[in-house]
């Protein structure tokens, strides 16, 4: 028995093909075991290499346009002419695209259609023979993730159009390498990072025009890195349909893109929602956040402001870019190189300055290219003070807040901290036997404080207590409103001194006590 040999072999018109042969079998077992092998190589070979351009039954063949849509097509048809401009395999059955799907240069080929295939993976060596590429459509297939440099040698391609995909993952250099692509489509796909890689300031592409990152998973937006960016680039950024949690911040990026008419906030202004934080998941209008909600201030047209002699840069921030520009300053005069206020810079930018009082008002720039005109108003506010002026003012402020401050500080310290003038009572508690006992009356007799100077006083009904020393008699200029500078009274405070200790245990109030005094 021989073991079936398998033999490539290259046709007239360069195609591989599979011949297997099978010699001296014998037995139904073995007949059975080598149709299984024969059935496996060719099912290889079918995967590995596409079926035969034909231009009669699958394929319409006009001119350098080749299209085989809805062709049930599992593979790249091989043998392509090298002439190829146009080649449409949509709405087919491909699901990998490897590297060698074309064995030759396509030098010429233009766009490549693969739409509404069930495509899950992309080679790295996928676009090595195609470079001229400038239209290439994946959209409604099965990829996942681009991997890093996946479509740099398309140096050439404008438009790539990958949505409706179930993408999730990319690599922040899967693009680069395309110093050409003006419009890139990635909207319904499971993308939950914005990539400000492709329009922030060192890594933009120079020449995307357009950026639709809609319907995804993006959660959160870098706000102000947008809002930095000139006005021809947010016109053609579109992030309507995302989850995006509700902010002022967001409100006023969406606002200000209302106030400018950029297109892509005024195209779809019922699709810019966000999520209001919490466990319901509402969503609500963004430009309803400064109604309701976040009650986010009203973002208005801004104004430059600026003081005397200060100087202003205004920019003519227009919706495309390589526009022709001109302005004219307020009441519709001219610009001319005779004013010395206002120059023109190389930039398109309007320099002013050093300003004064009559350059308020409103400065216009006019834009025009071949096919779009624009208007732009910049109102400039020029304030009839110096910067350093308006600076002492503040500081002046500033110190008679400080000073109303410190003074209220040092009444609340006189009014609750200020220590008792009175002679504190001894920390030992009174033993309160009889609920008559009350604290000493700040009456004290005189004749009371000439018995306690120097020794502890006796008990008075039974209530033991002390009594701080009082100043001595000589010291007293005065005493009930009376004066008694050589003490000729002590006589008669001596006969009412029982009477005084009487009174003394039943005093309604006294300086040593806690509770505001009642009057």
């Amino acid at each position: 028995m021989l073991d079936p040999l398998v033999n490539p072999a290259v046709d007239m018109m360069g195609t591989s093909i599979c011949i297997v042969t099978v010699a001296a079998l014998r037995g139904s077992f073995i007949t059975v075991l080598h149709l299984t092998l024969l059935l496996s190589v060719v099912r290889v070979c079918g995967q590995l290499i596409g079926p035969h351009l034909d231009c009669r039954k699958t394929c319409v063949c006009a001119g350098n346009i080749i299209s085989c849509p809805s062709a049930n097509l599992s593979n790249v048809p091989t043998a392509l002419p090298e002439y190829t401009a146009v080649l449409d395999l949509s709405f087919n059955s491909i699901t990998r695209l490897r590297a060698e799907w074309t064995p030759i240069r396509l030098n010429r080929l233009q766009s490549l259609l693969l739409s509404n295939n069930n495509l899950t993976f992309l080679s790295s060596e996928a676009f090595v023979h195609v470079t001229k590429l400038r239209y290439l459509d994946l959209s409604s297939n099965l990829l996942r993730q681009l991997d890093e440099f996946i479509f740099e040698p398309l140096e050439h391609l404008e438009v790539l159009l990958l949505y409706k995909n179930n993408i999730y993952q990319m690599d922040r250099t899967a693009f680069s390498g395309l110093i050409a692509l003006q419009r890139l489509y990635m909207s319904h796909n499971q993308i939950a990072r914005f990539p400000l890689e492709l329009v922030k300031e060192r890594s933009r592409l120079e020449t995307l025009r357009l950026l639709d990152v809609s319907v995804n998973r993006i959660k959160a937006l870098p706000l102000h890195e947008l809002q930095a960016l000139p006005a021809w680039i947010k016109n053609g950024i579109y992030f309507h349909s995302n989850p995006l949690t509700c902010s002022c911040e967001l409100y006023e990026l969406v606002a200000r893109w209302h106030l400018k008419d950029l297109s892509s906030a005024t195209d779809f202004t019922s699709n810019h929602t966000c999520m209001i934080p919490g466990l319901r998941k509402e969503t609500m209008p963004i430009l309803d956040l400064d109604k309701a909600y976040l009650n986010c201030s009203e973002v208005k047209v801004l104004k430059e402001e600026a003081y005397l002699e200060q100087s202003l840069v205004l920019d003519c921030d227009t919706k495309q870019k390589g526009m022709v520009k001109r302005w004219t300053l307020p009441g519709n005069t001219p610009l001319s190189s005779d004013n010395k206020t206002a120059v023109m810079l190389s930039d398109s930018k309007l320099h002013i300055g050093p300003l004064k009082a009559e350059d308020s008002g409103v400065y216009t720039c006019h834009a025009s290219s071949d096919s779009f005109n624009e208007t732009l108003y910049v109102t400039v506010v020029v304030y009839n003070s110096t910067m350093s002026g308006g600076l002492e003012s503040l500081k002046t402020a500033y110190t008679t807040l400080i000073a109303c401050l410190v003074s209220i500080v040092m009444v609340l310290i006189y009014l609750y901290l200020t220590p008792c003038r009175c002679a504190r009572c001894s920390g030992e508690d009174l033993e309160k036997d009889d609920p008559r006992e009350s604290l000493h009356s700040s009456a004290a007799s005189l004749s009371q404080a000439h018995e306690e100077t120097g020794q502890q006083r006796g008990t008075s009904e039974g209530f033991p207590y002390r009594h701080s020393t009082l100043l001595e008699q000589k010291d007293q200029l005065e005493l009930n409103g009376r004066l008694n500078p050589i003490g000729e009274e002590d006589e008669e405070m001596q006969v009412d001194s029982k009477e005084r200790r009487r009174s003394d245990a039943e005093s309604v109030s006294s300086v040593c006590s806690d509770t505001p005094m009642v009057i």
